[in-house]
């Protein structure tokens, strides 16, 4: 019987915590929170779902012995709190000796980790950050493409959470915290351009494509979004660059608002105090952005160009997932909280060697399509 602890019992994890005990039953599942009443919501929902039982724990996981003593007693446990804990939560992992998948979403944070490889080995356990949504299936459906083939060369990726129903002028619902998604539109993206490493900045980039059902989208360049991917395939791809899906109007919005100054974190004075413009955007856009029951649409789409027996190949790969009525799952819960699930149940069967490990290298692009048929994604592939 293994033990599994969700470490932060929001949406994420709660939609993790589902597909687990589904597609695992041999398990024992804890919620763990800072906030005990999020870890009974996600229990009782569970339970409403799937008649399975779960436990429930109250932890400050800045307490660090007590973290360790309680995660020492699991064999595996998500992070699904905020980005920033994650090199922290390494090392309560080694330490514990508790496997780790983390949803990631920022790269500098990842290679941090990934440098406690030796030590992770040598603890006997295993760590896979950045198994979200993007980061994370957007990475393992890029891998179904470049598999696809003898030689890939270059790698497009474009992908994102929309609302089902836009209402201008935001035309965007938040379906996780702000502070992530200002994240995501604030710094730079690392690419491959001529087979070596390019720094793209936010915003960049920007281009119209069409899709099903939705009509014209507009990409740009967002952070994060490849985590270590670019320095996997470095001098093996041309190219390859990961792009974010907006309704039309989103980017120009988000490009004057940084322009202002919005973004930034550094404080200044306002009558005589002393305000952080970041925080003050948040405050202001987050109720005009957030709606307690949304409904979403994710999409995504891979096209991979090159060679198959010295052949022109591209191999394109496109996805679309809505929100569930029947389970009341965001797409992005599924997206991102099933990727890691799926993540998690391949290191419990013993599928993955132990240490720190990317994404990229620990799930396979076979694998995880074989495992997301069965949850009932509906690839659409085209080989030409």
């Amino acid at each position: 019987m293994k033990k599994i602890c969700i470490l932060g019992s929001g949406r994420q994890g709660t939609a993790a915590a589902y597909d687990i005990l589904k597609f695992h039953s041999n398990c024992e599942l804890t919620f763990a929170d800072s906030n005990i009443q999020n870890a009974e919501r996600a229990q009782l929902r569970i339970k409403k779902l799937l008649s399975s039982e779960t436990s429930i724990f109250q932890i400050n996981i800045e307490k660090k012995i007590e973290l360790i003593n309680f995660l020492s007693e699991f064999d595996i446990f998500l992070s699904s709190v905020p980005y920033e804990y994650n090199p922290y939560l390494t090392d309560i992992a080694i330490e514990s000796k508790t496997s780790m998948v983390d949803l990631g979403g920022h790269t500098l944070n990842v290679r941090k980790q990934l440098e406690k490889d030796n030590l992770a080995e040598n603890a006997g356990i295993t760590i896979v950050p950045d198994c979200g949504m993007g980061p994370g299936m957007n990475i393992s459906v890029a891998l179904m493409g470049i598999e696809s083939m003898d030689d890939p060369q270059e790698v497009y990726i474009w992908d994102g959470g929309l609302p089902l129903n836009p209402n201008p002028p935001w035309n965007y619902n938040l379906f996780f915290n702000i502070v992530g998604l200002t994240n995501e539109y604030d710094g730079s993206a690392f690419f491959i351009e001529n087979k070596k490493i390019k720094e793209v900045p936010c915003f960049e980039y920007l281009e119209e494509l069409k899709f099903k059902e939705l009509g014209m989208l507009e990409a740009a360049v967002t952070s994060g979004g490849l985590s270590t991917m670019p320095w996997t395939y470095e001098g093996k791809l041309n190219v390859l660059h990961n792009k974010t899906l907006r309704f039309p109007g989103h980017w120009d919005k988000m490009i004057a608002y940084r322009q202002l100054g919005l973004f930034s974190t550094n404080k200044i004075s306002f009558q005589d105090k002393l305000i952080s413009p970041r925080e003050f955007y948040h405050s202001l856009l987050e109720p005009k952005i957030f709606v307690d029951s949304p409904k979403d649409i994710c999409v995504m789409r891979v096209k991979v160009i090159g060679k198959n027996k010295s052949k022109p190949v591209i191999t394109t790969i496109d996805i679309q997932e809505k929100y569930d009525s029947k389970t009341g799952f965001l797409a992005m819960e599924k997206w991102t909280g099933w990727h890691a699930s799926i993540m998690m149940i391949e290191i419990l069967n013993g599928n993955v060697r132990k240490g720190a490990i990317p994404i990229e290298k620990a799930l396979s692009g076979s694998v995880f399509h074989t495992r997301s048929l069965l949850r009932g994604y509906d690839f659409k592939i085209n080989i030409k």
